[in-house]
């Protein structure tokens, strides 16, 4: 009988790519658009996270909960994330920009927060039933999830050659898969739960995945600075409007051909020694990123396959760590997931909320001429600060007890 794993790889594409892509191209779009300030929209982003504090741990509970209308559930609020697109790109603010910037970005968010979660959570029970088990769903899903954040990644700008509202389009577009990818997954919100769910107290009492939850927030903070500041500085540092969507592209399509060989090499060296092999590549090519300026794409493009293939590493290994590590402490999973999700969005918040309020105070302007102060200021941003971070998360990583991972025994023999 058919798995039906198409279904999650397309149930996957439409998360991811509401995810990443959005908080790239969002506070650009407003800036650009409605003169949005970049501190204010930082602020809001920034508020949004808060929120998530209360917000993604009850969705994790929720998400454990919802046995039997779970279809229907899933279906409302793929609505909802439909309809926040759209509001987002496609419709002109009914009132100030800002404000609706914040109930459309709020709207968005929060129902990516619960299909994330509800998603990753039913993947837990579905892979129980698999041959191949989780490794087997895993490459189904995040095969997708990284065609999504490619086509995500290079729509807006390929629709700029062909229209004159590419977001607009893009929205449409988004929504129609929306739909689609959520008719495709109905069938597979079967299923009842296997344990009962685990207490967010005691998930948080596992020292190793208060460790990994940490090492993540570190470790993904260089992605969180460059999606923040990437749109800005290929524009403005390196003089190539245009080539926002190739370069992201480059560094999606990097990362996901990667994802096989960090896999590969986890499989016969363990998780530790590949992901600090990794960590080292990425510091190398901000090293490199510092000394470039305008006309300097083609190099950057090089950049961009080098970190991407290095971020490959993290997004393949980093979710198997915390995913092994869930199996012993939480089966359903739920409220797990939903802190995997808070931690992993807060990244994107502290960047948000730091990063574009310190480009205003250094007198940068979106899409305008700024002085040679403003750029060197977004210079350091993009590519210090990572730099700074990935030592912090090499760090800790070091001191994170991984034995037997590689052999599928997970952190059970972790230090208390």
């Amino acid at each position: 009988m058919s798995q039906r794993l198409w279904a999650w790889s397309g149930f996957a594409a439409i998360l991811s790519g509401a995810g990443l892509p959005i908080y790239i191209y969002a506070p650009k779009f407003y800036a650009d658009t409605y003169g949005t300030s970049l501190t204010a929209l930082g602020i809001v982003l920034f508020g949004l996270r808060i929120l998530d504090f209360v917000q993604d741990p009850a969705l994790g509970w929720l998400a454990e909960r919802i046995r039997q209308g779970r279809a229907i559930w899933v279906s409302l609020v793929a609505v909802l994330l439909a309809l926040s697109m759209l509001g987002l790109f496609a419709v002109a603010p009914p009132v100030a920009p800002l404000l609706w910037f914040a109930v459309t970005i709020t709207g968005l968010f929060s129902a990516f927060s619960f299909l994330t979660i509800a998603f990753y959570a039913r993947g837990v029970e579905k892979a129980a039933g698999l041959s191949g088990s989780h490794v087997r769903l895993a490459a189904w899903r995040e095969s997708g999830a990284l065609a999504g954040v490619c086509i995500a990644a290079v729509a807006p700008t390929a629709l700029g050659y062909a229209t004159d509202a590419p977001f607009a389009v893009f929205a449409w577009g988004f929504a129609a898969a929306t739909l689609l990818a959520t008719l495709a997954m109905l069938p597979e919100w079967r299923g009842r739960a296997r344990t009962e769910p685990a207490p967010i107290r005691a998930i948080l009492g596992d020292r190793p995945v208060r460790r990994l939850l940490l090492l993540a927030l570190v470790n993904a903070m260089p992605l969180a600075v460059t999606s923040t500041l990437f749109l800005f500085y290929v524009e403005s540092r390196l003089a190539a409007p245009g080539w926002e969507g190739a370069l992201l592209v480059l560094f999606f399509l990097a990362a996901a051909a990667s994802a096989p060989g960090w896999s590969a090499l986890s499989g016969r060296y363990g998780p530790k020694p590949v992901l600090l092999g990794a960590m080292t590549l990425a510091i190398a090519s901000f090293a490199v990123t510092l000394g470039l300026g305008p006309g300097d794409q083609a190099i950057f493009a090089a950049i961009c396959v080098v970190s991407g293939a290095a971020i490959g590493a993290d997004l393949t290994l980093m979710p198997a760590l915390f995913a092994a590590r869930m199996a012993e402490v939480a089966p359903n999973g739920g409220q797990g997931f939903g802190l995997w999700s808070l931690v992993n969005k807060m990244t994107l918040a502290i960047a948000a909320a730091v990063l574009l309020p310190a480009l205003d105070l250094a007198g940068f302007v979106s899409g305008g001429e700024n002085p040679e102060a403003a750029l060197t200021a977004l210079t350091l941003l993009y590519a210090g600060c990572p730099i700074v971070l990935k030592i912090a998360a090499m760090v800790l990583l070091t001191r994170l007890p991984l034995d037997g991972f590689a052999t599928g025994e997970g952190l059970g023999r972790a230090a208390p």
